[in-house]
């Protein structure tokens, strides 16, 4: 059978890869076209655009590249009608691929949408054009199979999180190695993972490289971003006690102590290395403000959204201040609060269905499309 898959970030292209290994294994014969990224590619299948072509952020980029983005949407089309799969595959990237399933769906091309945008954060009008678009959802996060069939009665899979599976099935790290790669030092290791943008990355560092000084026995390792150069953290570096390491930030979680985390998918990664954090969150007092209004959860962090509870401390916008910072800091190097938190990551764990995301997920495509 023909698969046409469409992911649009760097995130996408790795869960797509490891789904594009568990298809082929479902159905040997398979034929894959994709957008998406160098792990895809590796895979094997046709690649028609790379994401590096696909990600605009932010409300003045995308407007600035509106003329882009329509004519990727045009060339898409074109595409897959020359292609004429059996499915699409969409991955996340809600933006553009909820404009291409509309449009496939007046074709009756199957759509199956792996990772679902997060419309219980925001946007949840967007569940009117689900329903009408996607033929399958398949999702990774527990809350969200309440979230759609409860509360609005359309049926999705739940099928695990593959972050456990890249996580688990990724080389292990030479610690020794690694330190000596990366010029590190015996100290155990603060692991701080500001962002990938510019703007988020400046602000965070600032409060987090604010409580450096208090910690001499610690080495301040931050994770660059693939997006950033080298030359824009040099201004971060000024402190012996402050080192730097860019795309690799699994291994370095793999090898720390401790970390502090700007909110999103890293929250979560960190979890499942199964090192304590504390999760920051500082935008312009403007941006908060609209964001406070138009997302209405308890928490910011997927970890706590997850477990339905303060699991991890969440310092946001006020809250983020060096004083605060320091004091949760030394709560997550404490032996016994520690213990509950690596207890507290192992039900997250078995929360999230333990592994083979993945497997699940193609498995329940190539069937679909067997018995239709």
């Amino acid at each position: 059978m023909k698969y046409y898959i469409i992911a649009g970030e760097a995130s996408g292209d790795l869960h797509g890869s490891n789904l594009m290994k568990a298809i082929l294994k479902e159905d040997s014969t398979a034929e894959i076209r994709f957008w998406g990224g160098d792990l895809m590619k590796q895979v094997g299948g046709n690649i028609v655009k790379h994401y590096r072509e696909l990600a605009f952020m932010g409300f003045v980029e995308v407007v600035m590249n509106l003329k882009t983005i329509m004519q990727n949407l045009k060339f898409c089309k074109a595409d897959i009608l020359q292609f004429q799969p059996d499915a699409i595959i969409f991955i996340d990237y809600p933006g553009f691929n909820m404009r291409i399933a509309k449009w496939a769906k007046t074709l009756q091309i199957p759509t199956h949408y792996y990772i679902s945008p997060q419309i219980w954060a925001w946007k949840e009008n967007r569940i009117k054009d689900i329903k009408r678009d996607f033929d399958k959802m398949y999702v990774i996060l527990p809350f969200e199979k309440d979230f759609y069939e409860k509360k609005h009665h359309y049926p999705v899979e739940f099928v695990g999180h593959p972050l456990i599976d890249a996580i688990q099935n990724r080389p292990k790290t030479d610690v020794a190695k690694f330190k000596k790669e990366n010029n590190l030092s015996e100290k155990p290791i603060i692991a701080l993972l500001p962002g990938s943008r510019k703007q988020e990355i400046s602000k965070m560092l600032s409060e987090m490289l604010s409580v450096v000084a208090n910690f001499p026995e610690y080495q301040f390792v931050i994770a660059g971003a693939p997006s950033q150069e080298y030359s824009f953290y040099e201004q971060f570096l000024s402190d012996q006690n402050i080192k730097f390491i860019s795309n690799k930030t699994y291994d370095l979680l793999s090898v720390s102590h401790a970390a502090l985390v700007t909110s999103g998918t890293a929250t979560l990664e960190t979890a499942l290395f199964k090192v304590p954090e504390v999760v920051l969150y500082k935008g312009s007092a403007i941006s908060y403000q609209i964001a406070k209004r138009i997302i209405t959860l308890k928490y910011i962090s997927l970890v706590n959204l997850i477990m339905d509870a303060p699991v991890v401390t969440e310092l946001i916008q006020r809250e983020c201040n060096t004083q605060n910072i320091k004091k949760e800091l030394n709560k997550i190097l404490n032996t016994q609060h520690r213990k509950q938190l690596l207890a507290d990551y192992d039900v997250l764990e078995t929360k999230l269905g333990g592994s083979g995301a993945s497997e699940k997920t193609a498995k329940l495509i190539v069937s679909s499309l067997k018995n239709s």
